[in-house]
């Protein structure tokens, strides 16, 4: 399995003014080969190479190895389409390789290509993405981000045999409540729907103001509210995925793919559905499930808060609030969404546990 961990560069003010001259130049050559690319109307990186690679080492003056992540760089983004010319920002993240990048663990610094020839630069970053960097394997990312210079490295990490499972951990996502697990487990989600409220407002706020102090507090308020849902959704998923490790248990999660284009809300409860990061929860649940060896399921999250447990009734009218669940049929009642992570719960598939015949586990 694939991790990207992120490496805080510490170069000196030539050194980042060196980077930032490299970016630009390097954009620039992007720039350029899109624009040869797209008048001949060939996208694929070894045609490109062959049309420009020459003029590109040239024109820009940029180390042999540049140039080919340059035109890699172009190529991938016409994978997405071929509709339309692609341009690229002065200061967007650039791609290195082992050839141009080499990292030194003992000493816990870098050796990059710039403009100004190789320079080597401290990196700073915690225990665990020092104890991944042994795995780093491929391209890292360059990237400026808030004045600040970062290396995105990807590792290459082995993911253990899944575990023998006894049972299933539902786990039912919305808004009011993050997280509901099949055991009856809430995680509110009151405490982030309070500070998106109040930052949504706040912003609102000084957007209208239009002055250069509003200006400046809202660099300052720009990814606060991102920052803290991701630190949320990290210790949510460690959480769930430590309590199926524990009780031996898969888990399984609704397919909520381009759950935003079936679901219709109303104007005042948009914002809220659309700063929801379902996906990114349940990404963190997936790959921490992957380490951890425990199996992940994704089911038809369909009717999973109107179906009964008991007498599989399936009406609207079953759950009568946001938070209560009473079937029409049976009269069987509980919390709608403990009742949704049981029904998500039951609808994961699970192997048959071996049990050895007779013949072999005689004497």
């Amino acid at each position: 399995m694939r991790l990207t961990i992120q490496l805080k560069l510490q170069p000196t003010p030539e050194q980042s003014d060196a980077l930032q001259r490299t970016l630009v130049r390097a954009n620039e050559a992007c720039d350029y080969i899109s624009k040869i690319a797209w008048e001949a109307k060939t996208f694929r990186q070894f045609a490109v190479h062959k049309l420009c690679y020459a003029a590109v080492r040239e024109t820009f003056d940029l180390a042999a190895q540049m140039a080919v992540r340059c035109i890699s760089k172009v190529a991938d983004a016409y994978k997405l389409d071929t509709k339309r010319l692609r341009t690229f920002a002065p200061l967007g993240a650039i791609a290195y390789d082992e050839r141009i990048l080499s990292f030194n663990q003992t000493k816990q610094a870098i050796s990059i290509w710039t403009l100004d020839g190789r320079q080597t630069m401290p990196f700073v970053c915690g225990e665990r993405q020092r104890a991944l960097l042994h795995a780093q394997r491929g391209e890292t990312d360059l990237a400026l981000v808030n004045g600040q210079w970062y290396l995105f490295a990807v590792c290459e990490v082995e993911t253990p045999e899944p575990i023998d499972v006894e049972g299933v951990l539902g786990i039912d996502m919305g808004v009011t409540n993050i997280v509901v697990d099949s055991d009856g487990e809430i995680h509110s989600g009151k405490a982030i729907k309070n500070i998106r409220y109040r930052h949504r407002s706040l912003r609102k706020k000084l957007q209208g103001k239009r002055t250069h102090g509003t200006r400046r507090r809202l660099k300052q308020l720009a990814g606060q509210e991102y920052r803290f849902a991701t630190w949320v959704n990290h210790n949510l998923s460690k959480r769930i995925v430590a309590k199926a490790e524990g009780t031996k248990r898969a888990i399984a999660l609704e397919d909520l793919t381009h759950i935003r284009t079936r679901v219709t809300a109303r104007r005042s409860q948009r914002a809220t559905l659309h700063s929801w990061a379902f996906a990114q929860l349940r990404a963190f649940i997936v790959y921490k499930a992957a380490l951890a060896g425990v199996p992940v399921h994704a089911v038809d999250p369909r009717n999973t808060s109107r179906t009964c447990p008991k007498c599989g009734c399936i009406a609207k009218a079953n759950r009568k609030t946001q938070a209560s669940f009473c079937c029409t049929r049976c009269g069987f009642a509980g919390h709608a969404d403990v009742i949704a992570a049981g029904n998500i719960s039951g609808r994961a598939p699970v192997s048959a546990p071996h049990y050895p015949d007779a013949d072999s586990s005689a004497g």
